[in-house]
């Protein structure tokens, strides 16, 4: 364990996770903390698809869809598998799935209660 920190428990007597669970945590976060990988997910999250469809439906030039792929491939969360010659990604982790839709689905809730407040709707980024 790392120096200054310990286990604790909240009230229901849950413990803080393990530092390496959390740097694991941060590091996928970190990965996801792209807009375009985070498309990628979400656009992989709705189901399987090449690189040049992804590429085309996330508005990215294939060399950098691709690049953005094999970062996502090495840290585990999308998988590739080969049909014929085609490589088709996925995320077959449903837990990151569920975290995607979780947050973008909270965020574009929040963005379109805004802009019916305001009379405009903003970008998720804004």
């Amino acid at each position: 364990m790392a120096a200054g920190f310990r286990r604790t428990e909240d009230a229901e007597g849950a413990q803080d996770p393990p530092a390496h669970v959390l740097s694991e945590a941060a590091a996928a976060f970190g990965l996801l903390a792209s807009s375009a990988r985070l498309h990628i997910v979400w656009a992989l999250a709705q189901g399987e698809s090449d690189v040049s469809g992804l590429a085309e439906r996330v508005g990215g030039a294939l060399p950098a869809v691709s690049q953005h792929l094999a970062k996502l491939k090495l840290a585990g969360l999308v998988r590739s598998r080969r049909e014929g010659r085609r490589v088709v990604y996925l995320v077959d982790d449903p837990n990151v799935v569920t975290i995607v839709r979780l947050m973008v689905g909270q965020l574009a809730a929040r963005d379109t209660d805004a802009g019916s407040r305001s009379g405009h709707v903003r970008g998720l980024g804004a």
